[in-house]
């Protein structure tokens, strides 16, 4: 039989161990590489399986022999019992990263969350705006209720304590909070900060427990009636101001404000009445070729000698305020918003014309939601569109006729 080792190695033997295993007794043993490199192993049976499990570094700056013989007669004890070292030691690891996540995931708080996703996607957004709300709406209305709530923890209630005080007053503004919160939840649900159902979702759930928005007064974007816009336009025309005419251009090419009042003379041909808006500044994310009628290319004659960048320019350089025709409608006492003239616009095609649906869809760069039918009509029936806008343009001079030349410039009303 062999003899049993015990207490075979010395501290000079393991300082001068050669590259090999040398064992020490009772399944102790030194690993010493060809780079010089020593550690402790210790071997055990268990199960009728021989498994080896490291002590650490041997050697200077690593665990001396005797420490390493403690921890062997340790690890024996616990095999003696019927406990493997290995999973033991595998399952303090796991428990240790499972504590050490839910620490973290403690400390995530929902604005971490959202200041996190805004700085990821923001660059892919199309306009300032939209980032700028996002920011706002979160900073108005959700921090102040959950903000430092930890992200786990966010539930129905909380969501319901946001949206119930604005959901009837506010709508537009609720709904589109709800949103941003569950797209905030489902990416800490991506990444692994928790777990379950989105306490935000409509479908399913918070749409059983609050109205939808079509059975709510919305107000939003409050439109005028077509059959008003003439002698509204006459109206405008009367008042020698850039919002003025930033304003009967929105309305004559029925387009947005934002897709206007950043409308530089780099897009415009006069020659050709045409002004090309890229797509890095339309909604649809697409380029939308706008067909100019004479009384439209007339306002662009009338600016264009103020040699500014943008079409229509602000007092103070730049672009002219997104509010300056808003307080127009204001000090004029209408009750309607500047993107509503589209929505009057699209009722006088639909009503009083005979122009194809997919006309006045495109005339307005909608995007087309049969695909396919857009897949079919590659086109953007331009020369349709120019008709139509000059039709249109008719129709809003009718109270008081578009030939009204434009004799001076302010920038307010």
């Amino acid at each position: 039989m062999p003899r049993k080792l015990s207490n075979a190695l010395t501290p000079l033997a393991v300082k001068n161990a050669k590259p090999g295993r040398h064992a020490d007794g009772g399944g102790l043993h030194l690993l010493v590489k060809e780079s010089g490199a020593r550690s402790w192993v210790y071997r055990f049976m268990l199960k009728g399986k021989s498994r080896d499990i490291g002590l650490g570094a041997a050697g200077q700056g690593g665990i001396a022999l005797a420490d390493a013989r403690t921890a062997r007669d340790a690890l024996r004890l616990k095999v003696k019992a019927g406990i493997d070292p290995l999973e033991e030691r595998e399952r303090k690891a796991s428990e240790a990263v499972a504590a050490a996540h839910a620490a973290h995931i403690a400390e995530m708080t929902f604005k971490g969350v959202a200041e996190a996703f805004i700085a990821t996607h923001e660059a892919s957004w199309r306009n300032d705006k939209h980032r700028q709300q996002w920011r706002n709406t979160l900073a108005n209305y959700v921090y102040p209720v959950i903000g430092e709530l930890p992200v786990a923890e966010v539930a129905t209630a909380h969501v319901l304590k946001i949206l119930e005080p604005i959901w009837q007053d506010k709508p537009e503004t609720a709904s589109r909070i709800r949103g941003r919160i569950e797209t905030v939840l489902d990416a800490a649900k991506a990444r692994g900060y928790r777990e379950g159902e989105n306490p935000a979702r409509w479908r399913g759930h918070i749409a059983q427990i609050l109205p939808p928005r079509s059975r709510l007064t919305r107000g939003h974007h409050k439109a005028m009636p077509y059959d008003a816009i003439p002698a509204f336009m006459a109206q405008v025309r009367e008042r020698q101001a850039m919002a003025a005419l930033a304003l009967e251009f929105v309305v004559l090419t029925a387009t947005r404000t934002s897709e206007v009042l950043g409308a530089t003379w780099a897009e415009v041909d006069l020659e050709k009445a045409i002004w090309t808006v890229p797509a890095s500044r339309m909604k649809a994310g697409r380029e939308h070729r706008i067909p100019l009628s004479p009384r439209a290319i007339e306002i662009l004659e009338a600016v264009k000698p103020l040699g500014k960048v943008n079409l229509f320019p602000g007092d103070r350089g730049g672009k002219l305020s997104p509010m300056a025709m808003s307080m127009l409608l204001r000090r004029m006492k209408q009750g309607v918003t500047v993107h509503g003239f589209r929505s009057g616009f699209r009722d006088w095609a639909a009503e009083c014309t005979g122009y194809a649906h997919e006309v006045c869809e495109m005339a307005l760069a909608h995007v087309i939601g049969n695909k396919a039918e857009a897949a079919y009509r590659r086109g953007d029936l331009f020369d349709k569109r120019r008709r139509l806008m000059a039709d249109w343009a008719t129709f809003c001079a009718g109270a008081g006729g578009a030939n009204v030349l434009v004799s001076s410039l302010r920038t307010a009303a």
